[in-house]
């Protein structure tokens, strides 16, 4: 077994086997239109926990007016560190992690009012959930344990409810030589567009991660390489899919880089082209990075820095996937954990955990800039957002 790749702990008896697929060709799915509907609603988890130094009260529910952009707080559902949220394909539910914690929630979502309601609770068989992710069957959730190093899939049932957990995988490799990277701690496990492979990032061991997740089982099955190396320290944390071209972009927490992989969609490989800062030059005190995403134009790249306290943007080479940096902008507050484009493409929300607000900046069509609109909303510590 080879050292980064990833043990199976069988969890019902589930079997599955690898099979060869045709590669799939991007260039046939539909183009980024910006007439994209307004999202109607904002899911907002917080962190909530005093080992957390926290001030947050659970998931919050906000109502997007659709003429002033604004955020009507229309609920409150209090539960402890609901750190990332997830809706599912038809946006009929909203699952949700807990950051310290071993188990995810699932929540029903009223169609009008927006509001949820709990479901059930099922355990992850790991603990401090960081990260979840529906596949494209709509039938399985994946999640990233990411103090226990594995990660866990779970049945969905036609009503929305978790069923116990089916598979999961603990990973193996070699650690990182820095101190928080004294084990496997996956951080993220985003599908390509096409939902047919997840990646996982891995801060401990300084590798990303490939699977697929078995439709007919839900087992999860390591992609045909496995896995790929990161610079030694580098410690990937969150990954992006450019959403038509081939390509990845991987975000560093530790050494505060971007990387940009091109992707064979056919097999899940990874091949790192390029490797650049997050941080403008002459920028010497202490940061972490947290998000990156993919503009829906894929256009541009954001990625989030805590301690310089900035987002970052990027122009994509329509050509060859290569980055280009466009500017930082500040994220109005402190520690920025996260940061969610709306579905339009036209607003970018920095979540400031430190400073307890959510900042809106517009975001330009023609040179991927940031804007301050003005709007904001204060929240405690919050963490994740989900437009519905």
């Amino acid at each position: 077994m080879s050292p980064n790749h990833p043990r199976r702990r069988f969890i019902g008896g589930v079997t599955a086997t690898l099979a060869t697929a045709a590669t799939i060709k991007w260039a046939t799915r539909s183009a980024y239109s910006q007439t994209y509907q307004m999202p109607r609603f904002a899911y907002v988890g917080s962190y909530t926990s005093e080992e957390r130094n926290a001030h947050g009260t659970g998931i919050n529910v906000y109502r997007i007016d659709p003429n002033t952009k604004n955020w009507l707080h229309i609920q409150n559902v209090n539960l402890i560190n609901p750190s990332f949220l997830a809706a599912d394909k038809t946006n009929r539910f909203l699952y949700s992690v807990h950051a310290d914690q071993d188990y995810a929630s699932a929540f029903k979502i009223d169609a009008e009012s927006g509001q949820i309601q709990l479901i059930n609770q099922q355990t992850t068989g790991g603990t401090n959930g960081v990260h979840l992710a529906v596949d494209q069957s709509n039938r399985y959730l994946v999640i990233s344990n990411y103090a226990s190093g594995s990660i866990a899939s779970l049945p969905i049932a036609s009503d929305g409810s978790l069923l116990p957990l089916i598979d999961l995988f603990e990973l193996e490799g070699s650690t990182g030589p820095k101190l928080e990277q004294e084990g496997s701690h996956p951080h993220h496990n985003p599908f390509d567009p096409e939902g047919r492979f997840f990646v996982v990032p891995d801060k401990g061991f300084d590798t990303v991660f490939v699977f697929r997740v078995n439709p007919n089982n839900g087992s999860l099955i390591p992609a045909e390489i496995p896995s790929v190396p990161s610079r030694p320290g580098a410690a990937p944390r969150h990954a992006s899919f450019h959403p038509v071209l081939p390509y990845l972009y991987v975000i560093n927490e530790l050494d505060s880089t971007m990387a940009v992989f091109e992707y064979n969609s056919g097999t899940g490989g990874l091949n790192e082209i390029q490797l650049l800062s997050t941080l403008p030059r002459g920028f010497m005190d202490y940061n972490t990075t947290a998000e990156v995403s993919v503009h829906p134009s894929g256009r541009f790249l954001y990625g989030s820095n805590r301690g310089h306290n900035s987002i970052v943007g990027y122009s994509i080479n329509q050509m060859n996937g290569m980055l280009s940096p466009i500017g930082w902008t500040s994220s109005g507050g402190e520690r920025p954990r996260y940061f969610g484009i709306d579905p339009s493409g036209t607003l970018l929300f920095s979540c400031n955990q430190d400073t307890h607000t959510i900042v809106a900046f517009a975001i330009d069509q023609n040179t991927g800039a940031l804007t301050p609109t003005g709007m904001f909303v204060e929240t405690g510590s919050p963490v994740t957002i989900v437009f519905i």
